[in-house]
């Protein structure tokens, strides 16, 4: 009884294994965003965890992926450290021990416990289905209000009072929306000292959610509101809300109507969206330079948001797009330099070491 019960995960687990991730764009991004030591990213059975991960979360929220196992990563720290033979001989004894009496632990479970076991893992299962389809809905409304409140800042006919406030409010709203996803996706620090800090902080510099956070801590707090900044954060927030549609309103009458053109030319030009925001970002900081000869300079803010371009050009996530967006502006802005301004090329040359290290 049990085992039979059992096959649909055994049947899900199979599935998971046999799909092809390279030829799915989500899971080249998904991978890029997860930080973990070079030597831990070369293991099959780490890649192979982190597949089964990502299946849950795009393919089949019904699968159930168990944790990584203490004893691989232990195994590995003691193949690094070379052990004696005695104490590796004793070490894999245990092993057998332990995996030994955790199979034993599984069949009397699986032959005792019966529809009682699964019955809780069934609701177990349910309700982390539905915990997770709740944090989706508070992010989809996140990203919706904001795209209703960017659309107005960006509208030209709007009084100028309302447009500012319009330009604050969607800056804020993709804040808190960033913060959210980055706390569902990467939790808190295991512990409040500076290791423990670091190394939580380390896996969210490449998210992507955390340079949307940065851009829009940048903007919000400067005097200035240029509305040309509002077109990366509309772009996000479309391609969010045409994907949670997309995903969850399919079947409905609705959304086939009215919006499954729109989603769908949205989630097609993903990578349109992409460039237009790149060069968006990049234009914002050379507005950002130019404004440092008015009144309402601010050199501090001007230097993050350049440092941040510099995270842009190196985090996988966006790095595609905006060394091309680069290498399209070298291409014209330096035939010019050459011939007009030569006196310019050692400050570019000493401003491209600091770029590129």
């Amino acid at each position: 009884m049990g085992e039979e019960e059992g096959d649909p995960q055994r049947l899900k687990t199979t599935a998971a294994a046999a799909y092809d991730y390279d030829n799915d764009p989500r899971w080249a991004e998904y991978w890029s965003n997860i930080l973990i030591p070079p030597h831990m990213a070369a293991r099959s059975d780490v890649v192979d965890h982190f597949k089964r991960k990502f299946y849950q979360r795009f393919i089949d929220p019904n699968l159930v992926v168990e944790a990584m196992s203490s004893t691989s990563s232990s195994q590995s720290s003691r193949a690094s450290d070379r052990p004696s033979s005695q104490s590796a001989q004793s070490s894999r004894a245990s092993d057998r021990l332990s995996s030994q009496s955790a199979a034993q632990n599984v069949r009397s479970q699986n032959s005792g416990s019966g529809s009682g076991s699964t019955g809780t893992a069934a609701s177990m299962g349910r309700n982390a289905n539905s915990s997770r389809l709740y944090q989706r809905s508070i992010h989809f409304s996140a990203n919706a209000w904001v795209l209703v409140v960017v659309v107005l800042g960006m509208l030209p006919v709007l009084p100028r009072n309302l447009s500012n406030r319009a330009y604050h409010l969607s800056l804020l709203g993709t804040t808190c929306s960033s913060v959210y996803s980055l706390y569902t996706l990467y939790g808190k620090p295991r512990a409040w000292n500076l290791p423990a800090i670091q190394t939580w902080f380390q896996t969210l510099i490449g998210a992507k959610d955390f340079i949307h956070l940065i851009y829009c801590i940048t903007l919000v707090t400067s005097q200035l509101h240029f509305k040309f900044a509002l077109i990366p954060v509309f772009s996000w927030a479309l391609e969010h809300v045409a994907k949670f549609l997309r995903r969850n309103f399919a079947h409905s009458s609705l959304y086939r109507k009215y919006l499954e053109e729109p989603c769908s030319w949205v989630e097609a030009n993903g990578t349109t969206l992409n460039i237009l925001s790149s060069n968006a970002e990049i234009g914002l900081g050379f507005l950002l330079i130019i404004s440092l000869f008015s009144w309402q300079r601010n050199i501090i803010q001007t230097f993050i948001y350049w440092q941040l371009l510099k995270l842009m050009y190196h985090v996988p996530v966006t790095a595609g797009y905006h060394q091309s967006a680069w290498v399209r502006i070298g291409r014209t802005v330096s035939p010019y330099i050459y011939r007009y301004a030569s006196f310019l090329n050692g400050p570019i040359s000493a401003v491209q070491r600091w770029w590129l290290t």
